[in-house]
């Protein structure tokens, strides 16, 4: 079979540090086109990867007959407009996290992902880690009994990236520590819990440690440095009450918080067991046998979650199977997170009941 021809659009950090390698490990795909907006970044690939051409505008990609699909790696305000270009151009697209800035953006892309039977995957990276499928699959034994509550915590001290660029500028990212970090996180209780849908949402997202951008005390800035002529307009910390028709989901999440600690977890309450998560790692099991409490830990060996994940989209475009990271599953925590900042916003609750 002739090799799945691929465009990487945006060639920034996390076409550097997942997109590209993993194509480069898969010999089924080439990677024919780099393409981003400062033609040195694109030129810099090929350069560096020793393959494909770079160009500056992904229309060209979009009018080659010949690529099959594309990684969209751009800004979120690019990832709807560019998505939905490629499925009607044909490719088959595989877009980062989050969806798209809102919920709006997101259900025009799963509408024309509908019309033109493309594959549509969104980077929701963490369906395909070893620890999540696992504890997926303890929920879905009866090992936790009923899942009553989750809990989420995404917080981290004085972190905000790119103070005054693309990831603080609302126009552009679409918001902040929620629709960067949360989304991640809230992605993983969906998945665990087969994607409930949600009814309410209450919540409330604050702007508070970098409006002052001048006075803004940082240790690191990934993303940086900053940009005091920029813009600042975006939640640093937020916090939510989420009812599906499931359980029930709560969180706390901080961009920077004035607590130097760093609490990145997700709690999963069942009436027999709990299972604690820290993100990007191990879990341990809470439970009791014979009369005994005990504890255990994950137990499969953990992979490369990107090479994974581009692995399973080539695989998919052969196969036509419908994959987690579907924008039909993923759109549920875009719903979410617009619930929540419309709920900051009107300081009421938001409702998705019919």
């Amino acid at each position: 079979m002739s090799k799945i021809r691929v465009g990487i659009i945006g060639c920034g950090a996390i076409a550097h540090a997942a997109h590209i390698p993993a194509y480069l490990k898969c010999e089924d795909a080439e990677i024919v086109y780099f393409c981003d907006i400062i033609k040195e970044r694109a030129e810099e690939c090929v350069e560096k990867y020793g393959v494909g051409q770079a160009v500056t505008d992904y229309k060209v990609i979009a009018q080659d007959e010949t690529i099959d699909a594309v990684s969209v790696c751009t800004p979120n305000n690019m990832h709807s407009i560019i998505s939905i270009d490629m499925l009607r151009a044909g490719k088959h697209v595989l877009c980062e996290k989050p969806a798209a800035r809102t919920y709006a953006e997101a259900l025009e892309m799963q509408k024309v992902q509908q019309e033109t039977n493309k594959v549509l995957n969104i980077g929701v990276v963490n369906r395909f880690n070893a620890s999540v499928n696992e504890i997926r699959d303890l929920i879905n034994s009866g090992k936790l009994g009923e899942v009553y509550h989750v809990y989420v915590s995404f917080r981290a001290f004085r972190s905000i990236p790119g103070l005054g660029g693309d990831f603080t500028n609302k126009a552009v990212a679409g918001g902040g520590a929620l629709i960067d970090w949360g989304v991640h996180y809230l992605d993983i209780v969906m998945y665990c819990l087969n994607d409930p849908k949600p009814e309410t949402v209450s919540g409330q997202a604050y702007s508070k440690l970098g409006v002052n951008m001048k006075e803004y005390k940082y240790e690191s800035m990934w993303a940086g440095p900053p940009n005091y002529d920029g813009v600042y307009d975006v939640d640093d910390f937020v916090t939510a009450f989420v009812r599906t028709e499931g359980p029930t989901i709560s969180l706390n999440g901080a961009w920077a918080q004035n607590i130097r600690e760093q609490d990145t977890y997700i709690d999963f309450l069942g009436d027999k067991a709990g299972i604690r998560l820290q993100y990007g790692g191990d879990f341990k099991l809470y439970y009791i046998e014979d009369d005994e409490f005990k504890v255990a830990s994950s137990t499969r060996e953990p992979v490369n979650h990107f090479d994974a994940e581009i692995r399973a989209f080539l695989d998919c475009i052969k196969s036509g199977e419908k994959l987690p990271s579907h924008i039909d599953y993923a759109i549920l925590t875009s719903q979410i997170m617009q619930g929540i900042y419309d709920s900051s916003d009107q300081r009421r609750e938001v409702s998705f009941v019919k």
